[in-house]
Formats: structure tokens, C-alpha cells, sequence
């Protein structure tokens, strides 16, 4: 498929932060388009990111223009393309957010080029499979934001529900949005207030008692609505973002990574509902995430900014027994090739795949296609909130 021309354009998130939006225009004249969500909590080995002042420049423009008039015949084509223009580890040169964006067009165009879904294209081009009409993924969904999301005093970033799909998913969807209403008004109840301030993922911001207090207010209301069977928790610890100088601040307190092992497993067993534990430790810390691999088994540990949905990451610390599960990011990777191989690499291994959004998010559902065409374990999206809900609507359609 030829690319006639492309552009890059600024638009904002819902939290009023600049981002990129990228369009390609192929040789049968229809042009396509993809919005990249911007981060705030990032891990150090991501994908560079450039504002939309360097990625619009003159200079940036001319070397991207190397584009037109080429004809790419797959999605690794394209995106192998892009990875050689840039020519960097880290994609500072054009930007990783950029390349995606265009990355993410140019398989919109591919797909309508193939007259198929989206998904359905990928999943032809990267997993070679029949069409997965049975695919139930679980939903991690975040309804209590803290740490770098939220304007309150938790060190945890996270607080999810992980919603069970297995029967009907638009049932399982209207099932959280219930819960999540009932949540807020628990809270507004208990905290007595009746405007409860929202975090970047839509997820309840108030001030708690301890880091704990979260996982119990939650485990509470799923055994009273008689959720058990189908929602269990889940948790984001975001460790970077509490560790400085070789320990964790952790409820007011310096702890190491053992004591702080102790302090996950011990929320484990007050509220066994609580199934999955992401970036517990900081992103160099292996030796907590080993240790705490093995206080939790039949639970999910899970990488993020540890492996910043990079292949080469990811099978180094499932071949150490690091982790169960593993977040992708497209936006990490800074291509759609590179984002579906570090799927293929966890697949591979054994490693549970969630494919997942960003704190700064749009309206754009294309991670809602790659978890569908990779058969990933579980598609975090945030709370059933604002722009989320173009991603809720997605899965509910295509699932």
C-alpha cells in the first residue's frame, strides 16, 4: 500500500495536556488517523516522547517526508521503516508518540485496504489465527486513583476491580459502571462530601486513612452487591514513584523491598480477593519483584515500568521468574510491531498479557483491537468514565 502524505497535528487529553494525533493519507485518496495518549507515570526505558512543537518541526517533517510515495505491503514493513528513519534505541529523533501515531494510521489503512476489522488484520499479519469469537478478557478497571494520578495521600496508584467477562461482556461492563456508581456514593457517604474529586482515570481521589483502607471499602461492597464470583481487585503500586535513595516511603514510613513484600502479602491474605499486584517494586528492584513472586503464588505479579512492553525485557524477567503478568503500552514500544512482539515474547513464556491505556488518554479504542487480536488475558482502561467510555463502547462491540 502506497502513503500519498501524512500529518501531525496537536490535540489534548481530558486533562487538558497536549498530545499527538497523526493522520496517513494512502494512494486510493482516504486518509486515516490515531490519537497517542501521553503518560504520566512512565518507566525510564520507555520510548522517547517529543511535544508537538519538535514533532511538527521543519526538520522533523522533512526527515518523516522520506515516507511519501513508498509502497509497504504489511504493518512490520511500514513500522521497520520507521524504527531504520529514526535510527535510534530510544526514537528521540522522530519521537516514539509520533511514530505510533503513524504507526497506528497506517494500520487503520491496511485494514480497510484488506477490508477487515481492525483487529482481524492484525491478528492475520502477527498471530495467524481463525477469528477469536469467544475472546472474554478481563477488565482491569480503576476506580480509586493515588499516587502520580491523584491529588490525595495514597502511596498506592491504583485500586482496580478485574471484571470477569466470561459470560455476556456488554452485562459484565454494565455490571461496573453500577458498581462504579456505588462506589462513589459509599464514599461520598463515609468521607461526607458530595462532590468526590476525580483522578486522571476517572478513579476516586479522596483522602484515606492508610494505603489500605482502599482495598477493604472495595472488598466490602463486592461481597454486599454479591460480586464474588466475577470481581475480584487489583492493585497498581507504581513503586518509582515512591522509592528514592534505596527505600520506599510507604505510609509515612522509609521501608526496604522485604518489609515492603511483607506489607503486599499481609493485604493478601486481610482480603484474598486481591488477585493482581503491579510494579510493586521500582523498575531496577528484580530482587523484590523474585521475592515477591514467590510469597504469592496463585496470584499475579505484574511488570510494567520493570519492562516498558519490551520483548528482550520481558522474557529476560519471565526467564527469572520476575512476573506472571505483563502490561503493554504501545505507547512504550513507539510501533505497532514492536508493541504485538512483546505479546508474542510473554505469550511464549507463559506471561499473562493486559493490554493497556495511559493516564493521559483520548477517545481512541485502537489498544481495545490489539488486545482482541493477540487474545490477551486482560484490557486495563481506567474507569467506565469521560473518554474511557470509547474504549468500554469498543470492547463491548468487538468482543
Amino acid at each position: 500500500m502506497r502513503v500519498k502524505d501524512f500529518a501531525i497535528d496537536e490535540i489534548f487529553d481530558s486533562r487538558g495536556n497536549s498530545t499527538i494525533e497523526a493522520g496517513i493519507a494512502v494512494g486510493n485518496g482516504f486518509a486515516f488517523y490515531a490519537s497517542v495518549p501521553a503518560g504520566k507515570s512512565r518507566g525510564s526505558r520507555e520510548a522517547a516522547v517529543v511535544g508537538f512543537t519538535e514533532a511538527s518541526s521543519a526538520k522533523n517533517l522533512r526527515r518523516l517526508a522520506a515516507l511519501k510515495g513508498k509502497d509497504f505491503p504489511n504493518q512490520r514493513s511500514f513500522d521497520e521503516f520507521l524504527i531504520k528513519l529514526d535510527g535510534t534505541e530510544d526514537k528521540r529523533m522522530i519521537g516514539g508518540n509520533v511514530m505510533l501515531g503513524l504507526s497506528m494510521a497506517f494500520a487503520r489503512a491496511l485494514s480497510a485496504n484488506r477490508k477487515m476489522e481492525l483487529w482481524e488484520s492484525l491478528q492475520k499479519e502477527f498471530f495467524g489465527k481463525a477469528a477469536q469469537r469467544t475472546w472474554k478478557p478481563v477488565i482491569f478497571s480503576n476506580l480509586i486513583n493515588g499516587g502520580e494520578h491523584a491529588r490525595n495521600d495514597l502511596d498506592i496508584q491504583e485500586y482496580m476491580v478485574l471484571v470477569k467477562t466470561q459470560g455476556d461482556v456488554k452485562s459484565a461492563v454494565k455490571r461496573l459502571i453500577s458498581f462504579y456508581r456505588d462506589l462513589g456514593e459509599k464514599l461520598g457517604t463515609m468521607k461526607r462530601v458530595s462532590n468526590i474529586p476525580i483522578g486522571d482515570e476517572g478513579g476516586y481521589s479522596l483522602d484515606f486513612k492508610n494505603n489500605f483502607e482502599p482495598l477493604a471499602i472495595l472488598s466490602d461492597l463486592v461481597r454486599k452487591k454479591g460480586l464474588s464470583g466475577t470481581f475480584r481487585l487489583g492493585m497498581d503500586a507504581a513503586a518509582n514513584g515512591f522509592f528514592s535513595g534505596g527505600a520506599y516511603s510507604f505510609g509515612g514510613k522509609k521501608v526496604t523491598a522485604p518489609k515492603l513484600a511483607g506489607i503486599y502479602e499481609g493485604y493478601c491474605k486481610k482480603v484474598p480477593a486481591l488477585y493482581s499486584i503491579e510494579d510493586p517494586f521500582s523498575e531496577r528492584d528484580t530482587a523484590g519483584f523474585a521475592l515477591l513472586s514467590k510469597k504469592l503464588e496463585g496470584r499475579i505479579v505484574v511488570g510494567d515500568d520493570l519492562t516498558v512492553t519490551n520483548r528482550r525485557l520481558i522474557e529476560e524477567c519471565a526467564e527469572k521468574g520476575l512476573i506472571g503478568g505483563v502490561i503493554i503500552k504501545p505507547n512504550q514500544a513507539g510501533t505497532v510491531t514492536e508493541a504485538i512482539e512483546a505479546v508474542q515474547g510473554a505469550h511464549e513464556r507463559g506471561i499473562r498479557t493486559i493490554v493497556s491505556h495511559r493516564s493521559g488518554e483520548t477517545d481512541d479504542a485502537f489498544i481495545i483491537h490489539v488486545a482482541k487480536a493477540a487474545g490477551a488475558y486482560g484490557v486495563k482502561i481506567g474507569a467506565p468514565a469521560r473518554e474511557r467510555i470509547f474504549k468500554f463502547n469498543e470492547l463491548v462491540r468487538i468482543a
